[in-house]
């Protein structure tokens, strides 16, 4: 993954925006300490993907089963009669 300081990564835009149109990542840097991630808006990190799965894993385990009559007591819940 490439690495470019931010003021470089201005005057160069365009060429950064070809470079992940194609499949590229690449990170910004301010005085060396990465600041952002520049990557197309189909790009798709398997490790994001995965990580996020795995989290959502987590967060769904420490909660108590949700009956069928909950979620529409819910729904109903401030409607009108």
């Amino acid at each position: 993954m490439p690495t470019i300081g931010s003021s470089e990564a201005r005057t160069r835009l365009s060429e950064l925006l070809r470079s992940v149109e194609q499949g590229g990542v690449i990170t910004i840097t301010r005085r060396g300490v990465p600041i952002a991630r520049l990557v197309g808006i189909n790009h798709h990190d398997p490790e994001d993907v995965e990580g996020t799965i795995a989290r959502m894993k987590r967060a769904r385990a420490k909660r108590s089963p949700v009956s069928k009559e909950d979620i529409l007591s819910a729904r109903d819940q401030g409607r009108r009669p």
